[in-house]
């Protein structure tokens, strides 16, 4: 992906804001205009630049010319922004990913597609992070740990080394995650806790997890 292409971003809420920011003032990146799906394009214009219908958005911002990140929330399990980001694929865009300048990361390290990485992330030799993940700021990611698709981790959360986590979870604030243990694919993780050993696909965990919680609690679907 070339560096020095122009980038439309998808959203027009605060993360599309933030990433507006950090795309300008820490990237080589500059950011041309925003597009929403039309219901939501509630004005002309978003940061001062230019916010267009998405059903309209390849006409005026061609992704020959342009490339573009999908700055959503984790809503339902992640699926909202993956979904926005296979729509952006078919139109033909490539995705961008921004990674700041103040984390730690060692050259090499796969990181896929439409990632948002923020700054004060720790993230170790071996790692592999998949597409679409958002790493909020200030999380450890040990050594030999893999990022599953369309995940996102919020901050100051320890993710020790040899663990997989799946694809579309969410894990909360100041999370701590045993190392070698598995995340299983859209597992939603609350905040504080402390994983100990695998978790089923598709549960809820609180607390001093090592059973899924009985009731899920309030989360990012609300």
């Amino acid at each position: 992906m070339a560096s020095d292409r122009k980038i439309v971003i998808f959203g027009a809420g605060d993360i599309a804001q933030l990433a507006w920011f950090y795309f300008t003032h820490d990237s080589d990146r500059e950011v041309a205009a925003f597009t929403v799906d039309r219901d939501y394009a509630k004005s002309e214009t978003f940061q001062g630049l230019p916010l267009v219908p998405f059903d309209e958005v390849e006409h005026r911002f061609p992704p020959d010319q342009y490339d573009m990140f999908v700055a959503l929330s984790y809503a339902k399990r992640n699926t909202v922004r993956e979904a926005k980001c296979t729509e952006a694929d078919a139109k033909g865009y490539a995705l961008a990913s921004y990674i700041s300048t103040r984390l730690t990361i060692f050259e090499g390290t796969p990181v896929g597609r439409n990632c948002f990485l923020l700054e004060d992330n720790t993230i170790q030799p071996f790692v592999t992070i998949g597409d679409n993940v958002t790493l909020w700021s200030g999380n450890h990611i040990g050594h030999h740990s893999t990022i599953g698709d369309n995940c996102f981790i919020t901050s100051h959360v320890v993710i020790s080394g040899g663990v997989e986590v799946g694809r579309n979870c969410f894990i909360g604030v100041n999370t701590t995650v045993r190392d070698h243990v598995r995340i299983g694919d859209r597992c939603l993780i609350g905040a504080g806790s402390l994983i100990l050993g695998s978790t089923e696909p598709g549960t809820v965990y609180v607390g001093n997890a090592t059973t899924a919680s009985d009731k899920p609690k309030p989360g990012p679907d609300k």
